[in-house]
């Protein structure tokens, strides 16, 4: 078998830490096979950011349905000599048979709000903890990156350039789904393109300039071969190049489209590459700019009224340079119909089944979420819906189209200081209801001692 850095469907169930395979055994020696509730949140935001922009999760849920342990990968295991041969059969014949409730896809989300409730027996809803966390961690990381350099860009594109730098071919292939919910207008990665739907794009590399003994005759190659492209034109001199682009236009007849500027102070750069196209007459023309833009860089040349009509954006969104990471956790807070949770310092968990819902103002602007048991019920909007019933999806896989409209709707609802790209104050509210507190000092007196 070859391995090009995927999971092949086989191997699905061993992208595992060790440690829940040695807890699902334990259980089962044990005959703790009862019905249990994991809940996947994150504890705080990263820095400077105001929401995470929840996306990974509904997907997860359905790879969920479908995890096995065939015989070839049940041998692996076996060869640890660490599991005996009860849970080995068991393994083999998994099958989830849990219900799993899940945020929708681009779903503004908060500190503590659950992203996707697992209740299941114990064991299985154990086994699921790295897939799930590792899932939901790095698209929603990759979504909400976006989602702001989308917000800073003001309604002009912004295009995907980032694979080449990304943390391996699953990051950059599942990122570009995450970029279409979030608002991105193409990507340069066309596997990517192909699987999720979001429109390819490119330009070209200064190694074709460069591979040409003169840069006219370059531009000339590939603009006859690509009529309507954009030309890259800072390899050797930015403003000698765009002369070269309005020569070819306005006296050969070629059809270029746009001009990308990669280097040097862009936002200067770009103003006077319009003077010069304008007085040449080339107004429709469009500068295209990239060279490690961030939504910070985006901002500051919109505010100065740079004339760029859209931006390339490469690796400070695919690793998300600033925040890359999110506090998630994935914890037990029911078992055998009895609330658990954890008490660590910095690390409060509220036990139970939960249900997040969303309240509005008179405006139609999102107010305040409130966290509440999921046996209460509120005039709010319910975020959390059922996606996997007995172990079986309940509909679909999200329509990415219907899924990014949402998101835009969502994060066009939300107040004004939440979608800023530094910390907002104050933060968006999330109350936890009477009974879910309740719940928690009910349940955090049984374990404290007294």
């Amino acid at each position: 078998m070859s391995y090009f850095g995927e999971l092949t469907e086989a191997e699905l169930g061993l992208f595992i830490d060790l440690y829940e395979l040695s807890m699902a055994q334990a259980y089962r020696a044990e005959g703790m096979e009862e019905r249990a509730v994991f809940t996947l949140h994150f504890r705080k935001l990263p820095p400077q950011r105001n929401f995470i922009l929840a996306c990974g999760q509904h997907y997860a849920a359905l790879l969920v349905a479908s995890l096995r342990f065939p015989t070839e990968q049940v041998e692996r295991l076996r060869a640890l000599n660490r599991f005996d041969e009860d849970f080995l059969r068991w393994l083999s014949e998994f099958r989830f048979s849990g219900d799993i409730r899940v945020m929708p896809e681009g779903t503004p989300v908060f500190p503590h709000e659950p992203m996707l409730e697992i209740e299941a027996p114990l064991a299985e809803g154990q086994l699921l903890e790295t897939l799930l966390m590792n899932y939901v961690n790095s698209e929603s990381v990759l979504a909400t990156k976006a989602s702001r350099m989308v917000h800073a860009a003001h309604g002009k594109p912004v295009v995907d350039f980032g694979m080449r730098r990304m943390h391996g071919f699953d990051s950059a292939l599942r990122g570009v789904r995450a970029y279409r919910v979030a608002g991105l207008d193409s990507t340069s990665n066309v596997l990517g393109s192909f699987r999720h739907g979001l429109p390819a794009s490119g330009t070209m590399a200064h190694s074709y300039i460069q591979a040409h003994d003169d840069e006219m005759e370059a531009f000339r190659r590939y603009a006859k071969i690509y009529p309507g492209t954009a030309l890259l034109v800072d390899t050797y001199d930015t403003m000698a190049g765009i002369d070269k682009v309005i020569h070819l236009v306005k006296s050969e007849g070629l059809d270029v489209s746009a001009i990308r500027l990669d280097s040097g102070d862009l936002g200067q750069l770009a103003k006077d590459a319009r003077t010069r196209l304008d007085d040449a007459g080339l107004t429709d023309m469009k500068i295209v700019v990239s060279s490690g833009l961030d939504e910070w860089g985006i901002q500051e040349l919109v505010d100065a009224h740079a004339p760029i009509d859209s931006f390339a954006v490469g690796t400070k969104l695919g690793v998300s340079e600033d925040a890359p990471v999110l506090d998630l956790a994935y914890k037990l807070t029911d078992y055998a119909g009895e609330p658990r949770l954890k008490n660590s310092p910095g690390k409060k968990l509220f036990p139970g089944r939960k249900q997040v819902w969303r309240f509005r103002d008179n405006e139609g602007r999102y107010r305040y979420d409130e966290i509440g048991r999921n046996t209460e019920s509120r005039d709010g909007e319910p975020l959390l819906f059922t996606a996997v019933r007995n172990g079986q999806p309940v509909g679909p896989a999200p329509d990415l189209e219907a899924t990014r409209e949402r998101a835009r709707e969502a994060l066009k609802a939300m107040p004004t200081r939440v979608l800023a790209l530094d910390t907002c104050e104050p933060p968006y509210e999330v109350k936890v209801s009477d009974a879910l507190e309740r719940l928690y000092r009910d349940a955090l007196a049984k374990v404290t001692p007294h």
